[in-house]
């Protein structure tokens, strides 16, 4: 059985982490767009953000002043113990955020969205989010947080199936270009597309495309992966670099996840994961042990599965 308190331990020890610390494989996208970056402004404003890293690693403090919404993915193994159970494990994480938001510290960022009320530690009503995926045959817990913009770089429609692939193309490029033009997204970005699913679970498989997948990273079929290797292209040629500026560096990495849907209907979101990449990971054993990692690892052959029974095989 895991002790409730490693949760406590990793838990604040990767907010910490991804509030400060770029993950290295969105730091070498960046590095790799400013050779190919023309633009004089662009690749000046792509190389303040490699020094702003830098100096953020360096001092131990967030990289960015707006610190975003901390929220949590969690992956059980089915043959997990947890000391307390869920609801212990939830208390955790609660308990991390609140401590994070005071000694990172975080931006207390979390009201109340009527009477406006901050609790002065990112904790409330429904906040963090907690979302919950499962993993057969091993016995350890994955913990992700993910500090995410909360206002925009998120958009979502429902095409239809006579939309095909030019549809998608056609909507995923008026969305990059109205966020460009309104200042929307903090460019580059790694954007992730949600296909499919219910209008919610398209929403977060968007989300956690941008979210929980790294930079180069494709999808294991081969033709989604080709138009992740296009979107991304085209995001990189309607002219809007770092920030908004004209330039060839919207996009870091394109994501795309999907999930079965009603057979009328072809549900599309698209969301940026901004400039300050934050996500860490810690995957906590069976005898305590933690480890920690940038990688979230959360699209598995098993999240990924289509069939009623599974196999590994």
């Amino acid at each position: 059985m895991i002790a409730i308190d490693r949760f406590d331990e990793a838990a604040f020890a990767i907010m910490q982490q991804a509030a400060i610390d770029i993950p290295e494989d969105y730091r070498l996208g960046i590095r790799s767009m400013v050779d190919g970056e023309t633009q004089d402004l662009s690749s000046f404003v792509l190389k303040t953000m490699l020094d702003n890293w830098e100096a953020a690693s360096g001092d131990r403090r967030p990289m960015c002043a707006d610190t975003g919404l901390p929220r949590y993915y969690i992956k059980v193994g089915n043959d997990a113990s947890i000391e307390g159970g869920f609801v212990a494990l939830e208390r955790a994480l609660r308990h991390a955020t609140a401590r994070a938001t005071q000694e990172v510290p975080l931006r207390p960022n979390r009201v109340h969205p009527l009477w406006r009320t901050d609790s002065n530690n990112n904790v409330g009503i429904n906040a963090p989010e907690v979302e919950w995926s499962f993993e057969p045959n091993v016995d350890w817990v994955d913990v992700t947080t993910v500090h995410k913009g909360g206002l925009f770089g998120t958009d979502y429609r429902m095409l239809f199936p006579g939309d095909g692939i030019d549809g998608i193309k056609r909507f995923y490029l008026d969305t990059l270009v109205a966020f460009g033009k309104r200042g929307l997204c903090c460019q580059p970005a790694i954007i992730g597309v949600g296909l499919g699913g219910s209008k919610d679970t398209c929403m977060q498989l968007g989300k956690q495309a941008a979210c929980l997948r790294t930079v180069g990273d494709r999808n294991p079929d081969s033709k989604i992966a080709d138009l992740e290797l296009e979107l991304k292209d085209m995001a990189n040629n309607i002219g809007m670099g770092p920030m908004g500026f004209v330039g060839s560096s919207m996009a870091v990495d394109c994501h795309i996840e999907v999930g079965y849907t009603h057979t009328g209907g072809m549900p599309i979101s698209v969301h940026t994961f901004c400039l300050s990449s934050r996500r860490a990971t810690a995957r906590v054993h069976a005898d305590g042990k933690i480890e920690y990692r940038t990688d979230p690892r959360w699209f598995t052959p098993y999240m990924r599965r289509d069939t009623v029974d599974w196999s590994a095989s």
